[in-house]
């Protein structure tokens, strides 16, 4: 097992993995972004976003997606979007390898912080997380807005 920053080369493999986790998270069909908002996003000029994948036999079998954030108490930190590993190739120790090298990075880039969301219902993967030294709080909760409730509220 190979694990290394993603290129170009590698934004299929990265986009049906996040199809992937949609079908685990019971959300299959809430995938929009593309390959070519990929590409632009995580490969060009000024990337919005960095990942690293794990590679076997020249497939690609997991993947953490993670980009900047800033906390107005601690400063910079990192945000670790998703981590993924095929179906197949789980429970062989990848999770844990690409979770290392993210927070290597994290370590390596000097955040203060490395946070990330895991659903309440995921208990492997919260027992794993909580097992590896870090909180999961459950104190706070997460907001989102899409497109249609920023156009409906901007239009009040």
């Amino acid at each position: 097992m190979i694990i290394r920053n993603a290129t170009i080369k590698d934004v299929s493999a990265i986009l049906s993995l996040i199809n992937e986790l949609a079908v685990f998270e019971k959300e299959p069909d809430a995938v929009d972004v593309t390959e070519q908002e990929l590409l632009a996003n995580g490969f060009g000029e000024n990337p919005l976003f960095q990942t690293i994948v794990a590679e076997v036999n020249e497939e690609i079998v997991g993947m953490a997606l993670y980009y900047y954030r800033f906390s107005t108490w601690k400063g910079k930190t990192l945000h670790l979007e998703d981590l993924i590993v095929k179906e197949s190739f789980r429970h062989l120790g990848i999770g844990t390898i690409l979770y290392k090298g993210f927070l290597e990075k994290a370590y390596q880039l000097g955040v203060r912080r490395a946070e990330w969301v895991v659903l309440d219902w995921n208990k492997t993967a919260i027992d794993f997380y909580e097992k590896s030294g870090a909180r999961v709080l459950n104190d706070w909760r997460t907001a989102q807005i899409d497109r249609g409730g920023i156009i409906k509220f901007l239009q009040r």
